[in-house]
């Protein structure tokens, strides 16, 4: 039993992947974002999870999202969003991010067969190249291992796996994962996936004059 939660914003122009602008245009950049939304929903669709919650800040829903429970996200930082979601939940979850299309259900498997009775995992961590994470599961989710790490820092992902390891929880290593933050991750992402709505729809940007 497993819920997956996906934490995702409306890719409205100006506040979607804004770190894009330039070389792409705001709208761009918030056409990109959907994508990579798009393409993470459409990763996650064959995964056997028990439960599925679309943890969303805006009004207007992504396709693919009609089977998820859709939650807004509580005011604050983002560690105090991530707690708020991780406390609701009373059966182990993964909640993974809108940043990385790349992602395939491959990714994801051992996520989704590490909870049986007598498992030693207790806790499941993808980590991002730039330092910070996309992944992020618990057999018994707690937000109070999650409130009060520092954010969109490149000690991130190390100071989050070390409250994982301080609080004597057995993690379990999800691949590594590029982010896409700027316009070089972005391209980078796009070659390691040139199949995905996000590749095409970067290379009809870069290829228009």
């Amino acid at each position: 039993m497993t819920t997956l939660v996906l934490i995702a914003k409306e890719p409205l122009p100006g506040r979607a992947k804004t770190r894009l602008h330039p070389p792409l245009t705001l709208e761009q950049a918030a056409h990109l974002a959907a994508a990579a939304i798009d393409d993470t929903l459409a990763a996650m669709q064959s995964l056997p999870a028990t439960r599925r919650i679309l943890l969303f800040e805006g009004n207007r829903l992504p396709p693919r999202s009609e089977d998820y429970d859709v939650t807004g996200q509580t005011t604050g930082t983002l560690d105090l969003r991530l707690g708020a979601i991780f406390d609701e939940c009373d059966e182990p979850m993964l909640l993974i991010g809108m940043d990385t299309p790349q992602l395939t259900a491959a990714d994801l498997a051992p996520a989704f067969g590490g909870w049986p009775a007598g498992s030693d995992v207790d806790a499941w961590f993808g980590p991002a190249t730039d330092g910070g994470f996309w992944a992020l599961g618990m057999r018994e989710p707690r937000g109070d291992l999650i409130r009060g790490v520092e954010m969109s820092r490149d000690d991130t992902g190390a100071a989050q796996l070390a409250r994982l390891q301080s609080a004597g929880l057995n993690v379990g290593m999800l691949p590594t994962l590029t982010d896409v933050d700027t316009i070089d991750s972005a391209r980078e992402v796009a070659g390691i996936a040139p199949n995905t709505l996000f590749a095409r729809t970067l290379q009809g940007f870069e290829a228009t004059p």
